[in-house]
């Protein structure tokens, strides 16, 4: 799993970090504070944050709540020496409260329980399994804006844009807000847009090219829009396979 790091901390760092790697998992990023972590959890797009509570500027149960605003988010597994904390952690929808220092069978036990789907994740999936049903897919996308209910066109759409509790629509003849999920919508249309990053799905009819921004980073260009948007690491690849296909 890709595991993110926050602790103010440099040796506390170190030490989760080799931990981490030595459980054959990575490390994405680290940050010394909570401030830090929404922005690289949108870059990076790990499924773990290693979040210590105590720490400057932001501390830990401020970033949990930040993140809870995201659509995708990562499992939080709080990491700290004081144990007062632990009911405010789970408040937030905590994954599980290591006290420091961290044994390596305690943190392998909490990640590989992070690993196996959930009893929820698995209903979900019994039904499809059983009788998967064809969902008729839309045309137009139905969005409220200042001039009323407005028809989009699905065929007009560049891409779809997650922004916490909603969904910019970026099309021909502007932009507008729907409150759905980008989930259902890569559910729905699976061979006309493709995700490139946690937050954005982006129309394989517009895709035009990929462009390096700088070491390891990439982002998409779009035909007829100047706009560019970033690639994550996690789904170069299948974008890069899918260009290929075009």
């Amino acid at each position: 799993m890709d595991i993110l790091i926050c602790d103010d901390e440099p040796l506390a760092v170190e030490r989760l970090e080799r931990l981490v790697t030595d459980l054959g998992h990575q490390v994405v990023a680290t940050a010394t504070h909570g401030g830090q972590v929404y922005d690289l959890v949108l870059t990076h797009e790990p499924e773990v944050i290693l979040l210590d509570i105590q720490m400057p500027e932001m501390d830990g149960l401020s970033c949990a709540l930040q993140l809870a605003q995201l659509q995708i988010k990562p499992a939080i597994v709080f990491c700290t020496a004081y144990d007062q904390h632990a009911l405010q952690a789970f408040q937030s929808q905590a994954q599980a409260y290591l006290l420091k220092p961290i044994a390596k069978t305690e943190l392998r036990e909490v990640l590989d329980q992070i690993c196996k789907p959930n009893q929820a994740q698995m209903n979900q999936l019994k039904p499809q399994e059983a009788a998967p049903v064809a969902k008729k897919q839309r045309q137009h996308i139905t969005a409220k804006s200042h001039r009323g209910v407005e028809l989009i066109p699905v065929d007009q759409i560049y891409y779809f844009l997650a922004d916490q509790k909603y969904v910019t629509i970026r099309h021909q003849k502007g932009s507008v807000l729907i409150d759905e999920t980008l989930k259902d919508l890569e559910s729905e249309f699976p061979e006309k847009f493709i995700r490139i990053h946690r937050n954005a799905l982006v129309s394989i009819h517009f895709l035009d090219g990929i462009e390096s921004i700088c070491s390891g980073q990439y982002q998409v260009r779009l035909r007829e829009i100047g706009e560019r948007l970033v690639i994550s690491r996690r789904h170069l690849p299948q974008l890069r396979e899918s260009m290929q296909q075009l």
